[in-house]
């Protein structure tokens, strides 16, 4: 199929490029490329995909030169009209939505962000999934959506009106956006709520990435709650397994064109724990700073994965443990090839 992914240049965008490519599907990428965090390591994700610098500042698709299904232009989704002549020249069958402005904390200091990615963008895009009909939009939401929910382990069925943060609400906003125009155009849509995920290529402001610099460079460390935080850790590709899954095979039964599905471990590991093995495969102490729990954040999260398993046969495969030293592995190349 010809697919746009949004968020080309992300870190589960670049690792879902990777992986349509290598199933045969010719791709668009797009992606703003702000300064949310390092640029020059959204650049380096694109040169692994054959996609040079200068070839960024131009206004239209520019080819890989590397991949020869692959292309990428930078764009924001906010551009109603510039997304809809990408839309209109390129005749895509399927849209991996993945560009969002992230992370929760930052939601707390820059609620226009959200509201303009999340909301407009989102808006624009499910535009132009009706107006070039789109055969199906697959879409990330998120953990956070579960907000204050207290039963364990989250499923797709329980209630969600109590976001605690403002990236969640505009998630979850999306998944009823979505919703609208499943019902009223048919559009078929699929909203993945991934949980907490880490690995190879990972964004600077995550916790991942966090601990392991600071614990390599002697700094100490922020341990929210005390450490009596659980997360479904999550593989990155895992998660993309799931996107390949989804994009290949239409269960059978499923009469529905709008669905959800948790995408996650479904083994919650305590913050302590993985601190704990970022201390192992570094080799070296954390210097942990307990503080309390920050403003939007949840104590634990947990996914309740079964109607993934049913519907695609979805099984995890790499270990907490393993996908640590993975990240760690990629760091050290990355940042200080000279410690390998």
């Amino acid at each position: 199929m010809k697919i746009l992914v949004t968020g080309a240049a992300g870190f589960i965008g670049f690792h879902a490029v990777q992986m349509l490519l290598a199933e045969g599907h010719t791709v668009v990428g797009l992606d703003s490329l702000n300064n949310y965090y390092d640029v020059d390591l959204k650049y380096a994700r694109l040169a692994v995909c054959g996609i040079e610098r200068q070839q960024t500042q131009e206004s239209k698709p520019v080819p890989s030169k590397t991949h020869p299904n692959y292309s990428f232009q930078q764009l924001d989704i906010t551009h109603a009209d510039k997304l809809d002549s990408l839309f209109r020249s390129e005749a895509f069958e399927l849209v991996v939505h993945l560009a969002a402005q992230v992370g929760v904390r930052y939601s707390l200091e820059n609620p226009p962000a959200y509201i303009q990615s999340n909301l407009v963008g989102f808006a624009n895009v499910l535009e132009c999934c009706r107006h070039y009909r789109i055969n199906h939009l697959v879409y990330a939401s998120s953990s956070s959506i579960y907000g204050t929910n207290d039963k364990i382990p989250f499923s797709e069925d329980d209630r969600v009106d109590h976001p605690v943060s403002l990236y969640a609400a505009t998630k979850r906003s999306n998944e009823l956006m979505a919703h609208t125009y499943s019902h009223l155009y048919g559009l078929k849509t699929t909203g993945l709520r991934f949980f907490t995920v880490y690995g190879p290529w990972g964004r600077p402001d995550m916790a991942m990435f966090l601990f392991t610099d600071a614990i390599l460079k002697g700094k100490p460390i922020q341990v929210f709650n005390h450490g009596n935080l659980y997360r479904d850790f999550t593989y990155v590709d895992d998660v993309v397994d799931s996107i390949k899954h989804i994009v290949a095979f239409e269960p059978e039964g499923r009469p529905s064109k709008y669905n959800l599905y948790n995408v996650g471990n479904s083994k919650p590991v305590r913050l302590l724990d993985f601190i704990e093995s970022i201390e192992k495969h570094t080799g070296k102490k954390a210097i942990k700073e307990y503080l309390p729990m920050q403003a939007g954040d949840v104590e634990k999260t947990w996914a309740n994965v079964d109607k993934l398993k049913t519907d695609f046969d979805y099984r995890v495969q790499t270990s907490v443990d393993t996908g640590v030293k993975n990240f760690i592995d990629w760091y050290l190349s990355y940042y200080d090839p000279v410690r390998l």
